[in-house]
């Protein structure tokens, strides 16, 4: 009807800030944002806390330092909230993901307007529970058989429904970011509806379509 209103679907995504496949699918759904009546409320989950039991860590090297990011996220959430949290991992991914620049956390919460002394975090445990809880979070939703991102919307019940991914790269824009995000939404409330996958074959793109 013209002139009516719609509130907006609010849509949870989880993400470890390092995984490239992650930034690029966040960046399509704020591209959904723009097309679609959603509202994102921004998440952390954590690759190290996924793999800390597994014999053969996927991480490898990288497992050490994958921790700094998190804490920092987490701790920007507890004290400025989740719009303050989708604005840290704005800066974070493109510092990480576009520059190449891995090292300088007090610079990403510059970018995003936060106060630079939280990247002191990264060497605490301090909110390692905090991270642990949020995962475990969207772990519920999911398994613990897939990574990040994990996003969750309601169902036509009102009940969450979660799901892995999508991943795709390039991130598609505009009108196509909004069909794949209808696409997402008719499979997502499908009952006993659970997987859909094709070999990838590119390294991740960070262009948009």
């Amino acid at each position: 009807m013209m002139g009516q209103e719609f509130e907006p679907m609010t849509v949870d995504f989880w993400f470890d800030p390092v995984c490239p496949y992650t930034w690029i699918t966040s960046r399509w759904l704020v591209e959904v944002g723009r097309v679609r009546p959603v509202a994102i409320r921004w998440r952390v989950m954590s690759l190290s806390v996924l793999n800390e039991h597994r014999d053969d860590n996927p991480e490898g090297e990288w497992e050490e330092y994958m921790w700094a990011p998190v804490r920092v996220c987490a701790a920007v959430e507890q004290r400025f909230g989740r719009r303050a949290l989708g604005e840290l991992f704005t800066a974070m991914g493109t510092r990480f993901h576009l520059r190449g620049d891995w090292g300088d956390l007090a610079g990403a919460l510059a970018d995003a307007g936060l106060p630079q002394e939280i990247a002191e975090v990264a060497g605490s445990t301090a909110y390692d529970g905090v991270v642990r809880a949020s995962h475990a979070e969207a772990m519920a939703l999911v398994g613990d058989d897939v990574g990040t991102p994990v996003i969750s919307v309601a169902g036509p019940g009102g009940e969450r429904l979660g799901f892995f991914g999508p991943v795709v790269s390039p991130a598609p824009a505009g009108e196509a970011a909004g069909r794949l995000w209808d696409g997402l939404l008719l499979m997502a409330a499908v009952p006993g509806f659970h997987e859909l996958r094709r070999p990838r074959t590119e390294e991740p793109c960070f262009d948009s379509e």
